[in-house]
């Protein structure tokens, strides 16, 4: 099933729940936030009907998002019943590691196969100032607890903004490299939550190679699948990690990703402004086939290149302003899922 350029509906990131335990300079800087009614959010059983029909239409990967996806009572029971789906042939998940040294264990046994962790500095105070929360020590534990679990392979995200944690880029690939993950460098991005988002705070990836072959020597590019977001490197002793360009070399061409909130909302773009709501349908009783059909229709007349548009504005500023996310929280990137 091909969308509008030709692009395969491959990849569902599914949000467990909007709320998150930090509270990360990069998606959530401000204090209050409106939340989901904790009535619209999806059961167990709704987001494993739900994969069924994606599964069938396509879909083979599944990534477990939020929010911070932990922080769901129910985690291990999505896992094990998208687990269960013959179809889906790798189910990860993006989490912020607090809670994960205390899971990891039983989320492989579900059937997680992989889990990819934010972690953006090494340094306490730092992580507290760009968090608002003393908890790093949660994280690095979570992250020995995954790579110990055969949680693998084990991923690193790190959102690298200017004079804030540019200067940790080496530090982070050390630090992977020692555990046996791979880092990837994701460019600070102006979608939805970003409401202090300013060009100024963008590391490129051509400065981010750069600096690392400045201090590492000679870094070498090496071949992709195609349709994954990061581009990645070798370094001269192999060891590899990866960018996430999509502020500065959107890849919108070869995009295979949706996005399922935790309240049943289908967004064909990180940037959309509008989703197509799955929950209605499916509680008042629409058959697999009627649901089908509406994944069918917005795929197929799918055109979104949501960075792209962004990119071709040239001098532009947050997505939205705070008036406008608390419209419509769908808006805030921790309901929408990374």
């Amino acid at each position: 099933m091909l969308d509008t350029f030709g692009r395969p509906l491959k990849s569902l990131r599914i949000s467990l729940i909007d709320k998150c335990n930090l509270r990360c300079q990069y998606c959530m800087p401000e204090e209050e936030y409106v939340w989901l009614p904790r009535d619209d959010i999806l059961t167990v059983d709704e987001i494993g009907e739900l994969v069924d029909v994606f599964s069938e239409l396509g879909v083979d990967k599944v990534r477990l998002t939020g929010g911070e996806p932990l922080l769901r009572r129910e985690v291990v029971d999505v896992v094990e019943r998208v687990a269960a789906n013959p179809d889906v042939g790798d189910l990860s998940m993006t989490t912020n590691g607090v809670l994960l040294a205390k899971q990891a264990e039983s989320l492989r046994s579900a059937g997680l196969d992989r889990v990819s962790v934010s972690l953006d500095t090494l340094r306490p105070q730092r992580f507290e100032q760009l968090t608002r929360r003393d908890r790093l020590h949660e994280v690095l534990e979570g992250i020995d607890a995954a790579a110990e679990g055969g949680l693998k392979p084990l991923k690193i995200n790190t959102v690298v903004m200017r004079e804030y944690n540019d200067d940790e880029l080496s530090d982070l690939i050390d630090f992977a490299k020692d555990r046996g993950a791979e880092v990837r460098f994701i460019e600070y991005m102006d979608v939805g939550g970003a409401t202090r988002w300013t060009m100024d705070m963008v590391v490129s990836s051509s400065e981010i190679l750069s600096r690392l072959a400045r201090h590492y020597g000679p870094i070498e590019p090496l071949r992709d699948d195609g349709s994954a977001p990061a581009n990645r490197y070798a370094l001269p002793d192999g060891t590899t990690f990866g960018i996430i360009a999509s502020t500065t070399e959107p890849f919108c061409r070869a995009c295979d990703r949706s996005r399922l909130t935790a309240d049943g909302m289908w967004f064909l773009c990180l940037y959309g402004a509008h989703g197509i709501d799955l929950r209605r349908p499916l509680r008042e009783g629409a058959s697999q086939d009627e649901i089908r059909s509406l994944i069918v229709r917005g795929w197929t007349n799918r055109a979104d290149r949501g960075a792209e548009d962004r990119k071709a504005l040239g001098l532009r500023g947050p997505l939205y302003q705070i008036e406008a996310l608390r419209k419509d929280p769908h808006r805030e990137m921790h309901t929408r899922g990374g």
